[in-house]
């Protein structure tokens, strides 16, 4: 009865060919089916799916252009997305919608939709069903893998900040390489209690000092002690990279020699920088600067960026310049776009009188100084 009854009502509605029918027809078919959800049996759930979305597919024809199309239509989404037993193939329609406010309840709350169905909608649509997506109370690896594949910052924060939304090591990776440039991104990412131990060492590593102070102010207190000794092992660990023995011998003799023929050149010293060259670097910079090498490598050992920009003034850098030399200081990795900006503004505050004065007076200290072994 209930078979003819529901077939008969929208063949008579389709066949009118009225629109306002369509929609009065497609709202009552879901209040029916809302109503009793739990207790219909599989075929009558069948019968739903197939009747509701032969609607949908009429209704969607005129969704683009007719606003009250699209509002019947985002209402059925909202209905069908709490029911778990609503129709699978009507939410998987409803969800593949292009227009937004129809596919965001089902994307965001249907349980009807399985893994693989999300990691399709993950591949194939845009950055608003994706950010639908990632709000989904539980996610899994496979899903934020295919999300994050995407590359999208928006969905990213969203996945990060939702404790449902379970991550692999690979999705952690994109992650951490756009957290570079994005200290909340990195501030959240560093709470996140699932991030491995060398994952997260390694964000600790090329965070900056205000991005591990946030960390510790908003870590839970079951992660503090971990984090705060994850800071002091990461922070060590940069130290060492950046002060660990290089040969300046050989660096020494090659710049004074590109000196002694007047090749040595601001070019010159963006190369060797550009090229990671760090003895290079810091002899390159100490000549151009007017200094030694032995003012030159406690400024470029520091995980300050300010004490650089000193000797670069002096020697009448341009930014470019200035900005490899500070990323020089690393084996591997970058600055973060935030910290760049920073630096690039001190930078363009600084008189060359005012780095002349600070520059002699560290000339001096370095020469009262016990001489360094090389």
């Amino acid at each position: 009865m209930l078979t003819r009854s529901i077939t008969a009502e929208v063949e008579a509605a389709i066949q009118a060919g009225s629109a306002e029918k369509h929609l009065d027809t497609l709202r009552q078919v879901t209040d029916l089916f809302v109503l009793s959800a739990e207790s219909y049996s599989g075929e009558q759930i069948e019968l739903f799916g197939d009747v509701l979305e032969r609607l949908i597919k009429t209704i969607e024809l005129r969704a683009l252009a007719d606003v009250a199309a699209r509002i019947a239509l985002a209402e059925t989404s909202t209905q069908l997305a709490s029911i778990k037993q609503a129709p699978a193939a009507v939410v998987r329609r409803l969800a593949n919608n292009d227009e937004i406010t129809i596919a965001r309840p089902v994307l965001t709350e249907s349980a009807r939709l399985s893994a693989e169905d999300l990691v399709e909608l993950a591949e194939t649509k845009g950055e608003q069903h994706l950010l639908a997506i990632s709000g989904r109370w539980w996610l899994t690896e496979i899903v934020t893998d295919a999300l994050l594949k995407r590359y999208y910052p928006s969905v990213s924060r969203r996945l990060v900040t939702n404790p449902g939304a379970r991550m692999s090591a690979s999705g952690f990776a994109i992650v951490l390489k756009q957290a570079e440039n994005d200290p909340d991104l990195a501030v959240e990412t560093g709470i996140r209690v699932d991030l491995p131990a060398d994952q997260r060492h390694q964000l600790l590593k090329n965070a900056t000092e205000a991005v591990r102070q946030r960390l510790l102010s908003r870590a839970p207190p079951h992660m503090f002690e971990e984090l705060r000794n994850a800071i002091a092992t990461a922070v060590n660990g940069a130290s060492r990279e950046m002060s660990r023995t290089r040969d300046f011998v050989a660096a020494r003799r090659f710049v004074a020699a590109l000196a002694k023929h007047g090749k040595l050149s601001e070019p010159a010293l963006k190369a060797f920088a550009n090229e990671r060259k760090y003895a290079e670097t810091v002899a390159a910079l100490a000549e151009l600067s007017g200094s030694s090498v032995e003012v030159i490598r406690p400024v470029m050992q520091s995980l300050r960026d300010d004490g650089v920009l000193i000797p670069c003034r002096v020697a009448g850098l341009d930014w470019e310049t200035v900005a490899a030399v500070l990323e020089a200081r690393f084996a591997s990795g970058s600055m973060g776009r935030h910290e760049l900006a920073k630096a690039k503004e001190q930078y363009a505050k600084l008189t060359v009188e005012s780095a002349r004065r600070l520059l002699k007076f560290w000339q001096v200290r370095a020469a009262d100084a016990k001489p360094q072994t090389h």
